[in-house]
């Protein structure tokens, strides 16, 4: 007799760790994961869930709910406050927890303190991880975040420290397609550019609608230059002031999008949006940064940069200034990442 259970293929289980274990993204991210909508319906899965002292009960719900839900993918469930326990032999390292920007704190305030949470955990990551771990940085700023933690781990590939602008993506597809008055699944090639961060560059100027240039659908520059692009840099702020809360349900969508993207082979004619380690960049971009580039991937857990995608003069001038502030974000926390390991 055959069981209910659904039968799963023989594969190694991914160890996937969650940092801000107890929070909002965290609870709207899961449960997804744990169903198999992140690395497929026959990946069997461990979920390593990691906060702060202060969260340590709301972390043991978290683990009670996911046991509860008796998701058949999931075969293991740590919770803790250790780094180096919860980072040990992890595949996936989602850093999703970090320090939010308080009342009068300047930009250079929250990088000094996000700086020493992902130092302690790219230590983690360095000395524990699996070697071949994929970490995706979402706890802001997570760009530079990255950086730090990608130079805190001098034994992972660098390629492999990455920061999420998928969400930016979501948001410009979803604007493109509602003034087009098209369905979101007719926009393709959007790109975010840059810095997650109210300079990041939507990329309307190579974007298709229904296989057409955004131009010959939404003629309108003047809304392109400025309602579309203001949007999307602000729409974090918005939905702030609109909830009372930020991005969480759209945020943990936009997680699952990022990693699946690496797992599917992109389509010829399109990219996806990801920040990666910026050496050897076929755009002129400085190098070691985090940035955002249109990605390809074939599949296997992999990525290139896009080459060859045009700049108009509007873009290369976005695209300087949004550059240009990685690299005063850099310099803020040069001596943090000039420190050994």
């Amino acid at each position: 007799m055959i069981s209910a259970r659904r039968k799963f293929m023989s594969v190694p289980v991914k160890r996937i760790l969650v940092t801000g274990g107890a929070g909002n993204i965290a609870y709207s991210l899961l449960f997804r994961i744990a169903n198999g909508e992140m690395l497929g319906p026959d990946q069997a899965i461990a979920l390593h869930l990691l906060d702060i002292p202060q969260a340590i009960e709301g972390l043991e719900g978290v683990r009670m709910e996911l046991e509860d839900s008796a998701f058949p993918l999931l075969k293991d469930i740590r919770v803790g406050i250790d780094p180096e326990i919860l980072f040990r032999d992890v595949d996936y390292a989602l850093l999703v927890g970090a320090k939010p920007r308080g009342p009068g704190m300047e930009r250079k305030d929250l990088l000094a303190e996000n700086a020493k949470i992902f130092i302690e955990h790219g230590r983690a990551i360095n000395d524990v991880a699996s070697e071949d771990v994929k970490v995706l940085v979402v706890g802001n700023p997570c760009n530079t975040n990255a950086l730090i933690a990608m130079h805190s781990a001098p034994r992972v590939k660098r390629e492999n420290f990455m920061a999420m602008t998928r969400l930016d993506q979501n948001r410009a597809m979803s604007l493109l397609a509602q003034k087009a008055n098209a369905d979101v699944c007719d926009v393709s090639r959007v790109a975010i550019w840059g810095n997650h961060s109210a300079t990041q560059v939507p990329d309307f100027v190579n974007a298709k609608i229904r296989g057409h240039s955004t131009f010959e659908l939404i003629p309108d520059r003047h809304w392109l230059e400025n309602d579309f692009i203001q949007t999307v840099q602000q729409r974090g702020a918005a939905i702030i002031k609109a909830r009372g809360k930020s991005s969480a349900a759209s945020a943990a969508n936009a997680v699952i999008d990022s990693v699946r993207s690496l797992h599917e082979k992109t389509p010829d004619d399109d990219w996806f949006s990801l920040a990666v380690c910026s050496d050897g960049n076929p755009y002129g971009i400085a190098e070691d940064l985090i940035f955002s580039f249109p990605c390809r991937s074939t599949g296997k857990e992999d990525f290139e940069i896009v080459p060859d995608v045009a700049w108009d003069p509007f873009l290369k001038e976005k695209i300087k200034v949004t550059e240009k502030e990685l690299l005063e974000e850099k310099a803020l926390v040069e001596e943090l990442l000039a420190k050994k390991v």
